[in-house]
């Protein structure tokens, strides 16, 4: 059986996960996306971060959540950063935001859970 071809990655979708990686690597106290790539601990390289954050690619949702948790839980830059509870809340949004965008079929996987619902049986 041949795979559904998948619809393309809208630009708009690409462009609000390169701005919500850009703005939680800056709340993180990283200046620079070389700064964040020269951690032992991050996920990705520095072209890879580049290219995610202006668009170019874009993350499954694995990748970004590897990213999210290596900025807010691993590796925040202590000079520079958001205060924690700040930085933690901010990941959060991230997470939640990019969670309903069309690009993770999030939304659509939850819609065909409620339409697969056994239908309730009345009692006699």
């Amino acid at each position: 059986m041949a795979r559904t071809k998948q619809p393309p990655i809208s630009t708009e979708d690409r462009s609000i996960v390169g701005a919500l990686l850009r703005d939680l690597r800056k709340a993180a106290g990283y200046r620079s996306v070389d700064a964040a790539a020269a951690e032992d601990a991050a996920p990705s390289s520095r072209q890879t971060i580049y290219a995610y954050e202006r668009g170019g690619l874009t993350p499954s949702l694995i990748q970004f959540l590897d990213l999210v948790e290596f900025y807010v839980l691993r590796a925040p830059h202590r000079d520079g950063a958001k205060p924690d509870e700040d930085l933690r809340a901010q990941g959060i949004a991230a997470v939640s935001r990019a969670l309903v965008l069309p690009l993770y079929h999030v939304a659509a996987a939850q819609d065909l859970i409620a339409r697969m619902q056994p239908r309730m049986r009345r009692k006699p």
